[in-house]
């Protein structure tokens, strides 16, 4: 497990694609429990360790993660996701060339909760919530007709950057969910940067990690 930084308070890694955050009805091996039992071992703790789940990263989604190490650091932390002080960026490889570098999308989803899906909708159906996200164009591959966005969520909504892309007409590559190309692909989505108040120190910490620039990700390793 790639550890980005650790202290008495929180510790950061990097969730690699298709592992879940935390337990669900799979039962296969997920992030919080691959966590305590790294903080068990290396520091040889007996009995049950306290990890303190702040956030979530879609199943298939790679990136960056905090747990809290402390019940004071996981209640200050999840006041700063309610707040919007924790800031998430991710990169995506998208279909197709957007015309314009940047913008910002806005949206009302609402989830299905029986597919676990979300949709697009007008703001006057029962339900709805406002959705949000600035994007930037990073590179754009002519010959794969793909492109690399940065995306800066305003919100966090189910499922947010999958179907605002998606309904934008620029669908992310892999996306077995709302996506139109890379089927059987995995998902190009990453979860690169977080940006959060220290819960105990108060100092503004920004922790990056960008994918392995393999596959599709090889798209981070081409001249801009």
């Amino acid at each position: 497990m790639k550890v980005l930084f650790e202290d008495n308070h929180i510790i950061v890694v990097e969730k690699k694609p298709n592992i879940p955050s935390q337990s669900d009805k799979t039962e296969d091996m997920d992030m919080l429990t691959l966590v305590k039992q790294y903080i068990k071992e290396k520091y040889h703790k007996p009995g049950n360790v306290y990890l303190g789940l702040v956030h979530r990263l879609d199943r298939p989604v790679g990136g960056i993660m905090i747990f809290a190490k402390t019940s004071k650091a996981a209640s200050r932390l999840s006041n700063q996701v309610r707040e919007r002080v924790f800031k998430k960026k991710y990169l995506a490889v998208i279909d197709g060339k957007i015309e314009l570098k940047q913008g910002t999308l806005e949206d009302y989803l609402y989830k299905d909760e029986r597919n676990n899906k979300s949709k697009v909708v007008s703001k006057e159906k029962k339900n709805a919530k406002l959705a949000k996200l600035d994007y930037k164009v990073l590179k754009y591959n002519e010959v794969k007709n793909l492109s690399l966005v940065e995306i800066n969520l305003q919100t966090g909504r189910h499922h947010q950057i999958r179907v605002q892309l998606s309904h934008f007409g620029h669908s992310i590559f892999g996306d077995q969910k709302y996506g139109t190309r890379g089927q059987g692909k995995q998902i190009a989505l990453w979860a690169y940067q977080l940006t959060i108040q220290h819960p105990i120190t108060k100092e503004e910490i920004t922790f990056e990690d960008l994918p392995e620039p393999v596959g599709t990700w090889c798209i981070l390793k081409e001249e801009m």
